[in-house]
């Protein structure tokens, strides 16, 4: 049985993109755990059978929209808070890169997505303040994919 190309999860990361042209992006530090969610949006609409119409319709459904968003938490870094709260506080969304690296190839995401929450958490008094983070994009992101550089 031939074992399958798996990566580590420092190698998906969430960065945020500044207003320069070209956009700049960096991963803002402290994210321990990441989640990229790809959603499509579905029409129902029901399909009789013509040659019986008592006959109970089955569900056809359409594509109609895509979407994603993507989740991180972890450590409140200091060099961090000042990206995720301009992000989170902008009206307008902002250019995020998504990027998956695996051995040979690099799947990547790029458009512009709102910070929907940020939640800063502090678990107790001794402990470190942690940071959880809701992003939703804002039009297309677009994937692209290339070689792995080592």
């Amino acid at each position: 049985m031939a074992k399958p190309i798996t990566t580590k999860g420092g190698l998906m990361r969430v960065l945020l993109g500044n207003t320069a042209e070209p956009v700049v992006y960096t991963a803002p530090c402290g994210l321990t755990s990441k989640s990229l969610t790809l959603s499509k949006g579905l029409e129902e609409v029901m399909i009789p059978d013509c040659d019986d119409p008592t006959a109970i319709d089955w569900v056809g459904r359409d594509a109609v929209s895509l979407s994603m968003s993507v989740s991180g938490e972890g450590v409140l870094a200091q060099s961090s808070v000042e990206a995720w709260l301009d992000a989170v506080e902008s009206p307008d969304s902002v250019p995020v890169k998504v990027e998956l690296q695996f051995p040979t190839t690099t799947w990547s995401w790029t458009g512009f997505m709102h910070i929907e929450s940020a939640e800063l958490g502090a678990p107790s008094n001794t402990g470190r303040v942690t940071g959880n983070f809701s992003l939703q994009s804002d039009g297309e992101m677009v994937r692209t994919s290339a070689a792995t550089t080592p």
